[in-house]
Formats: C-alpha cells, sequence, structure tokens
C-alpha cells in the first residue's frame, strides 16, 4: 500500500495594516494600535521575543514577552484589556494577528539572512573607460611598478609587481598564497598593505589574528575568489592548519555539534567554507613552517643600507607641499587599479608553449614549486586579458573561452620566478642569506688588502659586526644558523673564548642575488624549436617533426618549442687495427 504524502499547511498570509520603519513595526487594528521593536534580533524559528506596546487613546501597556510563551500572551492581553478599557477576547485576537504577521515578516528577514551576501558596485562611464585605458596599455606592468612609487613605496620592484600578480591569481582555480618574510621595523607590513589598497575593498578580507576554528565557521561563500590577508603569521599560527587545507583542497569542511530546535536532542552539523582564495601573510619569524613555507611565494623586504637611505629621502618628502599633493593624487591611482580589478574576467588561461617548459626536479618540494611556476605565467597572462583575444571552443556541447599565454608572459614569470621561487628553494634563510653575501664581501675586501688566501684569512664576530653594523643578538642568532650548515668553520670559541671563524662561501653571482636553475630561457622558445603537439602520437616522439600548414598552404607560424627528438646517446666502443679499443665520448643520434 503505498504511503500518503503529508501536506504541511502554511500559516495564512495576514492582511493587516503594518508600517515597517528601522526600528520598530506598527500594526493598527480598529481603534488599538500595536508598536513591535526588537524583531530584528529573532533569527530562529524556535523563538519571537519582542518589545510590544498596546495602546488605544491615553491607555496603553508595554512588555517584553515571548509571542510563542501561551502564559505570556495571556498575562498580556489580560493587563492589556484592563489598560485600554476593551474586552480580553479583543485583544486575545489582536494578538494572534499580530503574531502571524510578525512570523511572516520574520521569515523573510531569516532568508535576507541566510542569502550570500553580493555587493553591487556600481562604477561610472568616466571610471570605466580611464580602467580600461589602463588595461589596455601595452606598458601595463611597467605602469603598476610606477603607480606603487607613486603611491609612497620606494624600491621593491619585483615585491611589488609578484605581490600585485599573486593577488590577480584570486581568480584562478589555484591562487597563489604570498608570505612577506623580514625582521623587524624593515616594512613588511607596509608592502602587505600597499598591495592590498590596490585591491577592490569588496575583495579582500583582512584580519590581526584568527582562532583555530574561525575559518571553518564562516559563511560558506565568504572568501571565494577574495584576498585572505593576515597581518602577522603569529596571528594565524591557530588557524596554520585550516590555512593550509584551504590552499591545497580549496574547500573547508566541518562536523561539529549542535541541538536540534524541534527536538532538543543533539545532531551533527555541517559548516562548508569554499575557496579558491588568495592567502597573504606576514613574519619577522625566520623558521617557517615548512608545510606553508612550501605553499607561498617568500618575499623578502628589501634591508640595505641604500633603501633605507631611499626610504628616508621619501618620508622628508612627504612633509613638503609636494608630498601633500601626493597623497592627494594617491587615492585617485587607488581607485584607478581598484575599477581595473572589478573588470577582470575569471577567464580560462590555456599556456600554448606548456610542454616545452623546463623546471629544476631535485627535490620533492619543486613538484608543488612547479605548480607556482605555471600559476604566476596564468595570473600575468589574466591580468593582461584585455590585450589578448578570447578565443572559444565547444566541448562536449559547451562553449568554453579562453585566451592564451604568450612567450612575454613566461619571460616576467621567468623574471619574477627567479628571485621569489629562487628564495624558497634556498636552504637559508633571506636575512641569513644576506648576512651570508655581506660576510663574503668583507672578505674578500680584506683579502684584497692584506694580500692573502681566503682559507687563511680569519675573522671575529666583531668583525662581523663593525662591517654589517647589525645588533648582537640578530648576528649570533644567523651566525649560529651559518655554523649549522657548515658555511662558517669555527676555529675557536666558547669557554670563555672569543670565536673565530673561517668563511667556506665565495658567491659566483655577480648580484648576489638568487637564481633559480632549470627554467629554460625564452629566446629558444622564441627562435628555436617547433610548437608542441597537442595531441601527441604515443607510438613515436612526442614532438612533430613538421610544422602546420595553415589553411593557404604555407606553413604557419608557431610557438616553439625545445625539440626532444635529439638524445645523447653512448656510441659502443670499438676495436682498431691495432688492437687497441676507440672509445668516442658522445654521438648525438637523430630519430627517423
Amino acid at each position: 500500500m503505498t504511503p500518503v504524502p503529508t501536506v504541511i499547511a502554511q500559516a495564512p498570509a495576514v492582511e493587516v495594516p503594518t508600517e515597517i520603519r528601522s526600528e520598530e513595526i506598527v500594526i493598527t487594528l480598529g481603534d488599538r494600535r500595536y508598536r513591535v521593536r526588537g524583531l530584528a534580533k529573532n533569527l530562529s524559528y524556535d523563538l519571537l521575543k519582542v518589545d510590544l506596546l498596546a495602546s488605544r487613546g491615553d491607555g496603553f501597556h508595554v512588555d517584553t514577552l515571548d509571542l510563542y510563551s501561551a502564559r505570556q500572551r495571556t498575562v498580556f492581553h489580560k493587563q492589556a484589556a484592563i489598560e485600554m478599557g476593551v474586552k480580553e477576547d479583543v485583544v486575545k485576537r489582536d494578538l494572534g494577528r499580530v503574531l502571524l504577521k510578525l512570523e511572516e515578516l520574520q521569515d523573510a528577514q531569516i532568508r535576507q539572512a541566510l542569502e550570500p551576501k553580493q555587493e553591487q558596485i556600481t562604477i561610472s562611464g568616466e571610471d570605466r573607460a580611464a580602467a580600461l585605458e589602463l588595461l589596455h596599455d601595452p606598458h601595463l606592468l611597467d605602469r603598476i611598478v610606477e603607480d606603487f612609487t607613486r603611491c609612497g613605496v620606494v624600491g621593491e620592484e619585483t615585491n611589488k609587481l609578484a605581490g600585485y600578480v599573486a593577488a590577480i591569481s584570486r581568480h584562478l582555480d589555484a591562487p597563489l598564497a604570498v608570505i612577506v618574510q623580514s625582521s623587524s621595523a624593515a616594512g613588511k607590513s607596509s608592502l602587505m598593505e600597499a598591495i592590498l589598497a590596490f585591491v577592490p575593498e569588496e575583495q579582500r578580507v583582512q584580519y590581526s589574528a584568527m582562532t583555530g576554528q574561525s575559518l571553518f565557521y564562516m559563511g560558506e561563500t565568504d572568501l571565494k575568489h577574495k584576498v585572505l590577508a593576515i597581518v602577522e603569521e603569529e596571528g594565524a599560527s591557530r588557524a596554520a592548519y585550516a590555512l593550509k587545507l584551504l590552499q591545497s583542497e580549496g574547500v573547508l569542511t566541518i562536523a561539529s555539534t549542535g541541538k536540534d530546535p524541534a527536538t532538543g536532542r543533539l545532531i551533527t552539523h555541517e559548516y562548508r567554507v569554499e575557496g579558491p582564495v588568495m592567502i597573504f601573510l606576514t613574519t619577522t619569524a625566520i623558521d617557517l613552517d615548512e608545510e606553508l613555507l612550501n605553499r607561498c611565494l617568500v618575499l623578502t623586504v628589501n634591508e640595505d643600507r641604500q633603501q633605507t637611505q631611499a626610504i628616508h629621502r621619501l618620508q622628508r618628502e612627504q612633509q613638503t607641499l609636494e608630498g601633500l599633493l601626493a597623497r592627494q593624487e594617491r587615492e585617485e591611482i587607488l581607485r584607478l587599479h581598484r575599477n581595473a580589478q572589478r573588470l577582470l574576467q575569471p577567464l580560462f588561461v590555456v599556456n600554448p608553449y606548456a610542454r616545452a617548459l623546463t623546471f629544476v626536479d631535485s627535490q620533492t618540494r619543486t613538484r608543488r614549486d612547479h605548480t607556482k611556476y605555471l600559476a604566476l605565467i596564468r595570473s600575468i597572462a589574466l591580468l593582461q586579458q584585455y590585450q589578448r583575444p578570447v578565443k572559444t571552443t565547444t566541448h562536449r556541447g559547451k562553449t568554453v573561452s579562453y585566451i592564451e599565454a604568450t612567450l612575454d608572459d613566461i619571460e616576467t614569470a621567468n623574471r619574477l620566478a627567479h628571485e621569489v621561487l629562487g628564495r624558497s628553494l634556498d636552504e637559508l634563510p633571506p636575512q641569513t642569506r644576506r648576512l651570508l653575501l655581506l660576510i663574503d664581501e668583507m672578505v674578500r675586501s680584506e683579502c684584497g688588502r692584506l694580500k692573502m688566501e681566503r682559507c687563511d684569512f680569519r675573522f671575529s664576530r666583531r668583525d662581523v659586526r663593525a662591517h654589517t653594523a647589525w645588533g648582537n643578538t640578530q648576528l649570533k642568532l644567523h651566525l649560529h644558523r651559518l655554523e649549522e650548515l657548515e658555511y662558517l668553520l669555527v676555529h675557536r670559541g666558547g669557554r670563555g673564548q672569543s670565536f673565530v671563524y673561517e668563511l667556506l662561501f665565495e658567491s659566483q653571482a655577480a648580484d648576489g642575488k638568487p637564481r633559480l636553475p632549470g627554467l629554460i630561457d625564452v629566446e629558444t622558445l622564441r627562435y628555436g624549436g617547433k610548437k608542441s603537439d597537442p595531441e601527441p602520437d604515443k607510438s613515436r616522439s612526442s614532438r612533430p617533426q613538421v610544422a602546420p600548414v595553415s589553411r593557404d598552404g604555407r606553413s604557419a607560424p608557431q610557438p616553439p618549442t625545445t625539440d626532444l627528438s635529439r638524445e645523447i646517446r653512448p656510441i659502443p666502443p670499438k676495436t682498431t687495427d691495432t688492437g687497441t679499443r676507440e672509445t668516442p665520448a658522445v654521438a648525438v643520434a637523430m630519430e627517423g
């Protein structure tokens, strides 16, 4: 026998004269007036507690009651009937109509509270035209760096551009994450604030600290495609697990115990927070959580003396009339970039050169660093989407729109990757690496002056402190790390003796900047090799030997890739007429 479905009758809509103001609701029934306050606090269906004023002429009665409580209603309508000079049945019937009307308003209020908050931002025609002009500028990346300088951020060209591009990656399905690492008072918070100022207000969420469970109880879409910034990594230490999970999985879910309002029994509630989200942190710590570190791009503030001099010069100029006018102009620049970012669309980015790219593969952690490198290329292309043709393709009956990355995007990503990813793969923290280069500079100078070999030169902590002007506490910390990693050899020290060191390192780079090995030279892609086959034949080489032909019969220009059909193969030794074995070193064999 088929069970008969149960039909639950809905409460009838009540047509009563109602006036809704900002903080109160007024219902008029005949010559009786009922004023209700406090309905906005009732966001649960099991409670309807309000301040109710019943009046008729000069008589009135006011009380706070839960209209779902029959006893409280009985007390109210008895006293109100006496004060207003009417029968109890009249007030009792009025309270019923007031209750149904308030239920109707409460239901609409709860539905509105549960709806995702969609802020509607309106851009005027003039602002839109200016933003489009910026996005169409072929020198967009240079203008971004220049606008940072005009907004009061001096130097830090690589950090400014890398941070801006990382913020744009919030539109990708797997955004980048950034952590700014420096010593105290170096300006890491200023750099983060400057980058966040270019992001529209409705697309960024910023906190000073977060508790361990706070991320799990955010709205389901409150963080989707936004920037989540936390001023200090220490303030996010208790939420580190949730941050790492949100960065890797793109979603957070938690099961929590709560009470069923209908039965009063304990039940399990599921909370869900959707990503993707771009995470932005700052820290002064030298030793970072490895799990968090390998998920982030590491930006380091320039702490050189020349940078300090430039900052001091800018701070003095800000006290002049020109500095005052520059601060006024800053708001115009920020509004321009915020509007430009609002116009960016979350398009798919296709990299036609992806198969030809190379990356260092000596460590397992480069599996994540490689995805950062590819996301960096996609973010740069996405930022310049108004300068690229939007292409479409049909897949399973659906039309997909996309843009393509160019060689210039890869070249820019390579330039940024050498510093931000090269630093990530460095075994030394940035400040320790900086001290090592300063010591190397001191040793090179002294060995040249004394005409002696580097292996014979010895120096003390006092010598390093005098050369670098670093504080003793900071210096001891980084020198100890250099000792542990065997960049310094201790010849004497401990038990009341002063420390004497020998430097076991010599810088090979001319500029001392970190380099990321293994990246392909863009000029090789630009002028050599052939475009990779999007669907290679697995039975032979994965690279075609003949370039595709265009519609007019000529060979069409294609993005070149590295030709992997050339293999380095050893040739077996052969025996000469004299009986000796002749072994050539290496020969190049061509397939086909």
